[in-house]
């Protein structure tokens, strides 16, 4: 099953395959402080070994068609502003798709989450990939919690130091309405 929105749209960005070319865009990411306990990845790397394991797991999930995040760019400027995408994640043992987002800081605070995060779920469900759709975020990431809350899912459980937010496909079609 290919997940990858690349080539849909939005009112401000498109989506697209990341490529190694996007690497040095994306290194501002990993200056910010927590970002590797926000995104789950080992303590300790540099700026650039978490962005090489960033990509790394990017690749690997394209490769093991797993899903992915797609580059996010600017329709007006043509910059790289994020990463989005449904995901395979096992959570509890359970194998699940999820919304992932992740913004350049400088664009924190202008909607491109959260106009993302609304498009990979129409996507999800316009496809009937699943009836269970979810994002996960630590719990200190209070940003990715109000993107999740504003794409209409509702909190289910922790797991671990990891919010597990979601939304079936009945409450979209009813939202959809």
């Amino acid at each position: 099953m290919n997940y990858l929105l690349t080539d849909e749209e939005t009112e401000r960005l498109y989506f697209r395959l990341v490529t190694k070319d996007d690497f040095d865009s994306w290194l501002p990411l990993f200056k910010e402080e927590r970002i590797d306990e926000f995104l789950g990845m080992p303590k300790g790397l540099s700026q650039i070994e978490q962005c090489e394991f960033w990509f790394n797991k990017v690749f690997h999930r394209y490769n093991n068609n797993l899903g992915g995040m797609n580059a996010l760019i600017d329709k007006r400027t043509d910059k790289l502003v994020g990463q989005s995408g449904l995901l395979i994640q096992t959570v509890e043992d359970e194998e699940r798709l999820e919304i992932g987002y992740s913004i350049l800081p400088e664009y924190w605070g202008k909607g491109y989450a959260q106009e993302a995060a609304i498009k990979c779920k129409d996507f999800c469900f316009e496809h009937e990939f699943t009836d269970n759709l979810m994002s996960m975020m630590h719990v200190d990431n209070i940003g990715s919690e109000i993107v999740a809350k504003k794409n209409g899912m509702t909190f289910e459980k922790l797991v671990d130091e990891f919010n597990v937010f979601s939304i079936t496909i009945d409450t979209w079609q009813k939202q959809h309405q």
